[in-house]
């Protein structure tokens, strides 16, 4: 399966119609009838991009853009700002807002997926299913793991964890940020138990050489590192 995208739109067919679109090109959808529904949403899994509406009942979709741009875990998440507003001043605004991209209602369903395309292209997500890394290949669809070719079998959240630091190669992460992005903001679990998922990845890893890809950074947490 290709990154999944988020749709937050509060018209029915207008989200049924972006649903169809972007599930035909290959992406998993996860869709979200306001704001305020699409951040509970994210507490539980990131999606890799969002497709926002600007009108949405409650929080519009520029504020929802601006809030998750000051959060440090959707800071980078790439967004797509869909609306019936063309004028520059709109525009404007909503670049301002933290949206990579602009998409004027009425919308051609091929035209939108270009602009999906080209900005997992800028932002450096895999338009593919297959993210390989330091010699471990994740095929992104059925969740499986293999080593030159080997398949490795792990847990599902070993398999998260692996998959959040393999996009994020040298970026190091401290225990909350992990938590929040392998567990979610809804659960709550204690920081003790990130050691203990990356000690099980390590031995997974270690019959193949690679457990010291993943290299324990002091005072702050973890970092994969294929250098």
């Amino acid at each position: 399966m290709a990154p999944s995208i988020m749709v937050v739109e509060d018209e029915p067919e207008i989200r049924e119609l972006l649903s169809f679109t972007i599930t035909r090109a290959g992406h998993d959808v996860v869709t979200a009838e306001s704001a305020e529904q699409a951040l509970q949403l994210i507490d539980r899994g990131l999606p890799e991009m969002l497709v926002i509406d600007w009108m949405l009942p409650g929080m519009s979709g520029i504020d929802l853009a601006k809030r998750l741009r000051q959060d440090e875990l959707t800071a980078s998440l790439p967004i797509i700002m869909l609306t019936a507003r063309g004028e520059e001043a709109d525009k404007l605004k909503s670049f301002d807002s933290g949206v990579d991209d602009y998409v004027t209602k009425p919308f051609s369903p091929k035209e939108l997926m270009a602009r999906v395309k080209a900005l997992l292209r800028r932002t450096g997500a895999p338009e593919d299913n297959l993210l390989e890394v330091g010699g471990i290949k994740l095929d992104l669809a059925s969740h499986r793991v293999s080593i030159e070719d080997e398949p490795i079998h792990m847990g599902p959240t070993e398999y998260r964890l692996l998959e959040l630091l393999m996009r994020h190669p040298e970026r190091a992460f401290d225990r909350s940020q992990l938590l929040d992005r392998v567990w979610g903001r809804s659960v709550y679990v204690e920081e003790r138990t990130v050691d203990v998922h990356v000690l099980r990845l390590r031995k997974i890893l270690q019959p193949y050489n690679l457990h010291h890809l993943i290299q324990t950074v002091r005072g702050v947490g973890y970092r994969f590192s294929p250098g």
